[in-house]
Parts: C-alpha cells; sequence; structure tokens
C-alpha cells in the first residue's frame, strides 16, 4: 500500500464502524480550503458480531482488515490508527455535576478541568469504566447556561454533565479485534454521537433533535440539543430482526431475505395494493414463488413498528420528548425501507426525516447514504477535537486516557477506578 498520507499524518483522520451486518472504513483529510474531505472507503460484511458486541475475535479481525484494505486502496493511505464507534446494550448513561472554588476568582482551564475531574468522580460497577463525559453546561455562582466558563468572574464554578459509560469486557474485545487487526486505537466514541455528527444540521443540533440511528442488531437513540448530547440509549433491535421475520414468513433464505427487504421492502402495508408481485427464492432446490409485494409489507410493518415503539419509550426516558422541535432524524442501514418516515411519524408522533452524511467534501457520492453516517461520523469526530491524543491502552485494555467529549478533552487514569 502507498503511505501518501505520511508526511501530513497529523491531517488523516479514519473512522471505523464495526456494526454487526457490515463494517466501513472511512479516511479522510483537509483540503487546502480546509474544508474536511472523504478521500477512501471501504466496507465489508462483518462476521463476529452479534448485536454491536464481538462473539468472535478471529472473524471480526477478518472482517476489519478486509474494510480497512479496501479504504487504503482507495485513498492511497497506510492506515496505522482509527477512531472507532462503540454500541452495543451495555452502554450505560447518566447525569451527574461537579462544583469547585474558583482559584483566583476568575476562571480559568485549570478550574474548568477541576470541575469535569470532580463530575466523573461517580460509583460505577466494576466492569464498565467512562467513554465519555460530555459537559452540558457550566454555572458561575447563580449564572447558569454558559457555555464557555473561562474568563468569568465568580466564587463558584458548577458543571452539568453526561456521562457514557461501557461494559469492559466489551470494550476489550473491541480494542483487541482491532489492534490484532495491525491498527492503534486513536479514541473509542459512541456510536449515535457520531452518527449525530454527520446527519444533522447546525440548526437540528441546536434547537433539539432525536438522531436514531437503526443498524442491523441495534438501534441507536441519541437526543442533542444546545450543540451538545443530552441522552443516549442503545436498543438490542434492529434491522437483522426484520430480515430474520421475513426468512421465516416467506421461506427464504437469510441472505436473500435481506436483499428482498432492500429492494421491495415497505413499511406501510395499507399502501399497496396486491397486484405488485416480487419472486421469492425458495429452499432445497425448489421452484421460487410469485408472491405479492403486501405480503412482505405485512411482514415487515409489525416488526418496525415494535422497533419504533421501543424507541418512542426511549426517547420519553429521555425527559425530552417535548423539547424535540427539530423532531426525528433516522439513519443507519435500516432507514432505507421505503414509507418508514411516514410509519415513524405515526408512531413517535414526531415530524421525522431520513438522515446521510452531509456537510463533507470529497467522494460524497459513495458515503451519501444512511448506512455510513457512523463512519464518517466519527472522522468528522476525530477532526473537531484537535490534534491526535495518544492514548495508552494496557494490556488487558482499560483506558488510560479518553476523550472528555465535544466541549472538552479530559485526560485521566481510569486504570486506578477499575482495579
Amino acid at each position: 500500500m502507498g503511505d501518501k498520507g505520511m508526511s501530513k499524518s497529523n491531517e488523516m483522520f479514519v473512522g471505523l464502524d464495526i456494526g454487526t451486518s457490515k463494517i466501513c472504513a472511512v479516511v479522510a483529510e483537509f483540503n487546502d480550503e480546509g474544508t474536511l474531505e472523504i478521500v477512501g472507503l471501504g466496507k465489508h460484511p462483518s462476521k463476529g458480531l452479534n448485536k454491536g458486541s464481538v462473539v468472535n475475535i478471529d472473524q471480526t479481525v477478518e472482517s476489519i482488515c478486509a474494510a480497512v484494505e479496501e479504504a487504503e486502496f482507495i485513498s492511497g493511505f497506510q492506515i496505522k490508527h482509527a477512531n472507532i464507534g462503540i454500541s452495543g446494550p451495555h452502554i450505560k448513561s447518566l447525569d451527574t455535576n461537579g462544583i469547585v472554588a474558583i482559584k483566583n476568582k476568575i476562571v480559568s482551564k485549570e478550574d474548568v478541568q477541576r470541575v469535569i475531574e470532580q463530575a466523573r468522580a461517580i460509583t460505577m460497577p466494576t466492569d464498565h469504566q467512562i467513554i465519555h463525559v460530555l459537559p452540558q453546561e457550566y454555572v458561575v455562582d447563580e449564572q447558569e447556561s454558559i457555555t464557555e466558563p473561562v474568563g468569568m468572574a465568580g466564587v463558584r464554578l458548577e458543571c452539568k454533565v453526561h456521562i457514557v459509560t461501557g461494559s469492559v469486557p466489551s470494550i476489550q474485545n473491541i480494542v483487541r479485534s482491532v489492534e490484532r487487526a495491525g491498527l492503534m486505537v486513536e479514541r473509542l466514541v459512541l456510536q449515535p454521537l457520531a452518527s449525530s455528527l454527520a446527519a444533522l444540521s447546525e440548526d437540528e443540533r441546536d434547537l433539539g433533535v432525536a438522531v436514531v440511528d437503526i443498524g442491523s442488531g441495534t438501534s441507536d437513540v441519541a437526543v442533542i440539543s444546545s450543540g451538545v448530547m443530552r441522552y443516549a440509549q442503545v436498543i438490542p433491535v434492529g434491522g437483522s430482526h426484520i430480515t430474520r421475520d421475513i426468512a421465516i414468513g416467506l421461506r427464504t433464505p437469510d441472505y436473500q431475505a435481506e436483499r428482498i427487504k432492500k429492494e421491495h421492502g415497505y413499511a406501510l402495508a395499507s399502501r399497496l395494493t396486491g397486484q405488485q408481485n416480487i419472486e421469492v427464492p425458495s429452499v432445497g432446490g425448489r421452484e421460487p414463488r410469485i408472491l405479492s409485494r403486501q405480503i412482505l409489507a405485512e411482514i415487515i410493518q409489525p416488526r418496525l413498528e415494535e422497533i419504533l415503539t421501543y424507541i418512542r419509550r426511549s426517547i420519553q426516558k429521555s425527559g425530552m420528548e417535548d423539547l424535540l422541535p427539530a423532531g426525528v432524524v433516522l439513519t443507519g442501514g435500516a432507514s432505507i425501507i421505503d414509507g418508514i418516515e411516514d410509519l415513524a411519524e405515526t408512531v413517535l408522533q414526531l415530524p421525522v426525516r431520513r438522515g446521510s452524511p452531509s456537510g463533507i467534501g470529497g467522494l460524497v457520492d459513495m458515503v451519501n447514504q444512511p448506512l455510513y453516517s457512523t463512519a464518517v461520523g466519527l472522522v468528522m469526530y476525530a477532526s473537531e477535537n484537535g490534534e491526535k491524543e495518544q492514548k495508552n491502552w494496557f494490556p488487558n485494555g482499560l483506558m488510560n486516557g479518553n476523550s472528555g467529549g465535544i466541549t472538552l478533552k479530559i485526560k485521566d487514569a481510569l486504570n486506578s477506578i477499575f482495579k
């Protein structure tokens, strides 16, 4: 492979979306005008994962290598590091806060770091570790809703933060798989947070919006308001459940069910007539059958309604259901099913649109699909978080430091917490 990017390695960003059904690798760099451009893309079927968690490391490594090699070929870069998306039902999040005295009566960066460190000093299960510490807002004395407190006068500084944690074994398995594929893990990023960067407009992020990434094994929900993530949950249902229903209902192999879902799937059976037919391959050497597309929709709709109902409960759990003027943005591979926006509006009782990566240059046509939202969001996250932060990965997979989120990066030894 070429090493075109080695002289500008500090300008190269790599995102690796390790999903249940596919693995996507995206390479990006800043052009001369300072615009982030996609210069490489690789995609390969994912083997070895279930609901976002690694169940077979060897198969996962093989899939990662295949996706990375394709991205290297297209970009001309030799990929040595990557920003990794993480998801799965093991993800938890909670709100907390920290309060410190302002040392010299004027808020300094050191004061901000101290208040964040106090906020993150929470009690959690020993099998969980912090992935993100996302500052929500600061309070200086009695003045609330401050986004940048440095330089303000006061005696007391408070910070409200949203903390995202993940299972140590699940994180270890992802990290080990990536490292065995020959890559250094630069940072871990919650997948719905990455998707929100790629699929949402600035107006949506400011107003209040829920981004819902419906993948194969999981559905990721994130609520964004005033530019920061306020809530996240990973639901262990997704497009693979729809595919399995089709395979059983139409008595066809899983891979044919997936193809039929993508090519002919529809979310609202009542809008179809029995006159639209599709050819369904059979199993065991039997002849293919001709069935109504409406029958296919009658299989898809109930499962999709179930998934959307879980999503609605998640949004309600956030406590922000009535504070989402920008509604819901659907992304992820399963969001391409025709009619899903109308069904989602009915179930969620919110305005809904389908989202794809935007705000980038380069190979836009290649990545302008909902399934690439996470991978593109990962390189956007890396580029927005400034210079690369060297990560120390212990043999046991525990992080010595990680990114503290979009607003502020925190370096802190976590290994002492999780002994």
